[in-house]
């Protein structure tokens, strides 16, 4: 029998909430209009390896839940809901956007109907979109995603980022750093049209807060641009000459900036750095060479010039920092292009942003025990193609 009544108080419960009593109040309204017998609400960490329980007192016992794991983290996972039939516990992903922010756990006597699944499926987008507004008004919920405290560069870093991932109309973007608690220089950010996706991946040379600082100042700067409707060659321009004016070519930033069109398939480019593009195309992978620039702030007077790529339909792009491919094992040997082909090519089934988590789980597992000498950042964007978009000939 549908809930939907039920459910309406929900709703209402969780509109009228404060933004720091969210988790408690999903929990207890879901108790009281439901047939609900525990409720917890997990956010994922950081680094995407672990959920942690955002509802407090927390669960008696408890301590994160491994996302590879768990049916919570397959939830998480696969953007499905899962049934987990030895706790009685429904799991449902919650996400904006396309975005993945955790797991609502619902425990119920009885395994639920397709219908309940959907309704309950809505308090999780409602949930989640009060949740995105409450992250500006109350630090709870970033201090619950925390397994271990950031660094401040790292702290830094974060308030740059766009987000994780997006879901677009033509495509699907993701981005992650590594590593997250302690991220220097390397950074993405990207913003988001009806039909096009403009895109940053930047890396600032040094470490720690001086890496951090570096990496803002051209991150706000070429948002600054950007917001006031300069090109790609105008950006990369005058985000150098206010790196130059502030480090006099002592400092400088490597960078990427893209402009995808989802209608047509055009790639616009600027590689003014170190990032790497790769592109998975079916089962083939090949690095896209582009006209190598200067980086940003060497001189500050810089000329930058546009290219341009014609992708396919379910063409892949992922672009990693020199972080990703120049990571070393234990034995010495360096990631480089062999590693990074194949974890490219191990990721064709997954969407964008879990095909991300797996290529950092492919770096991390190829250095272990090695202590990190350099951040990352691993970026996927894929062309799903708009139902009434014209594409290009193979």
């Amino acid at each position: 029998m549908s809930i939907r009544n039920d459910l309406d108080a929900v709703h209402r419960a969780l509109r009228a909430a404060p933004p720091y009593a969210l988790a408690e109040t999903v929990r207890d309204a879901l108790l009281a209009h439901t047939a609900a017998q525990d409720v917890d609400l997990l956010l994922a960490d950081y680094a995407l390896v672990a959920l942690r329980h955002a509802v407090e007192p927390p669960p008696p016992g408890t301590s994160e839940i491994r996302i590879d794991s768990s049916a919570a983290g397959r939830a998480f996972a696969s953007r499905q809901p899962q049934w987990e039939q030895a706790t009685g516990t429904l799991h449902l992903p919650v996400t904006a956007f396309g975005e993945r922010f955790g797991v609502l756990s619902v425990r119920l006597p009885a395994p639920p109907e397709s219908d309940e699944v959907r309704e309950l499926q809505d308090v999780a987008g409602v949930l989640v979109q009060t949740l995105r507004g409450a992250d500006r008004l109350t630090d709870r919920y970033q201090r619950a995603r925390r397994l271990t405290r950031l660094t401040l560069a790292a702290e830094t870093q974060w308030e740059l980022l766009p987000g994780n991932g997006h879901r677009g109309n033509g495509y699907q973007v993701a981005g992650q750093l590594e590593p997250a608690y302690a991220v220097y220089g390397d950074n993405f950010d990207w913003s988001c049209g009806p039909d096009s996706l403009e895109l940053s991946i930047t890396n600032g040379m040094g470490e720690g807060m001086r890496a951090a600082l570096l990496t803002t100042l051209a991150v706000t700067a070429l948002r600054n641009a950007r917001r006031s409707g300069a090109s790609l060659e105008e950006q990369a321009g005058l985000a150098d000459e206010a790196v130059y004016s502030q480090y006099r070519g002592r400092e400088y930033v490597s960078t990427l900036l893209l402009r995808f069109d989802a209608t047509t398939g055009v790639l616009s480019a600027i590689e003014a750095g170190s990032p790497r593009i790769l592109r998975l195309r079916g089962t083939g992978v090949e690095t896209i060479e582009l006209d190598q620039q200067l980086p940003l702030g060497m001189f500050g007077s810089t000329a930058y010039t546009e290219q341009s790529i014609a992708l396919r339909p379910g063409d892949r792009l992922v672009i990693v920092s020199d972080g990703m491919y120049g990571s070393r094992s234990a034995a010495g040997t360096e990631f480089g292009e062999a590693s990074l082909d194949t974890v490219v090519r191990s990721t064709r089934l997954q969407p964008a942003d879990e095909a991300v988590r797996s290529m950092i789980r492919g770096m991390l597992g190829f250095r272990e025990g090695m202590d990190v000498v350099d951040d990352a950042v691993v970026v996927c964007l894929d062309w799903t193609v708009q139902e009434d978009a014209e594409t290009p000939p193979p």
